[in-house]
């Protein structure tokens, strides 16, 4: 997706994938809240839309919500030339704007994402917020309960849960990982 979509929402779908955040905590994203030398994002806030039409900032439904996601630093040249070629002026410009350069909505990106799954044939009910859930279950391998519930803003376990289920291999992961502990415990050289 990441290479099928416009190139302005190319990063918008990479932190999605690798950070797990929401469409409203990624389109509320000001340049203050991108931390380079650390590879994170600063959430503070979530964009919201109003039956009107007029976009908003909202604070998180929780104060879980308020939080630092770290992002693979493998995506900072990523992140520097979207901000150097994307975002909005000033310590308060936004990371990701709409085409026109207004604030990005859900509405205008729709057509953008469809039009790069069909690119990169995808499945037609893959919808944006699936990245979250990609994202998440990504994050579980290695994760503590309580690690992934900060990482995805929840204050309580239930949400969480939701990204426990198995992932293809982990299993096998688990056992060489506990293969790997008796190996050290007996000595073994190959640890």
């Amino acid at each position: 997706m990441a290479e099928a979509i416009a190139p302005r929402y190319r990063l918008l779908v990479l932190l999605a994938a690798f950070t797990g955040l929401r469409f409203g905590e990624l389109a509320s994203l000001r340049r203050r809240d991108v931390d380079t030398e650390n590879a994170a994002l600063m959430v503070r806030r979530s964009q919201a839309e109003m039956q009107t039409g007029a976009l908003f900032d909202k604070a998180p439904k929780s104060d879980a919500g308020v939080r630092p996601v770290a992002f693979p630093a493998e995506l900072l040249p990523d992140v520097k030339q979207h901000l150097d070629g994307f975002a909005g002026p000033g310590r308060d410009g936004h990371v990701f704007l709409g085409p026109q350069g207004g604030r990005l909505r859900r509405s205008n990106f729709r057509d953008d994402w469809v039009n790069a799954r069909t690119k990169a044939d995808i499945a037609g009910d893959v919808h944006f917020h699936d990245l979250r859930h990609t994202g998440n279950t990504l994050a579980v391998s290695g994760a503590s309960l309580r690690e992934l519930m900060t990482r995805m803003g929840h204050s309580t376990p239930r949400a969480a849960l939701i990204y426990q289920h198995v992932v293809s291999g982990r299993d096998r992961e688990i056992a060489d990982q506990l293969g790997s502990m008796i190996r050290k415990e007996r000595g073994d050289v190959d640890s």
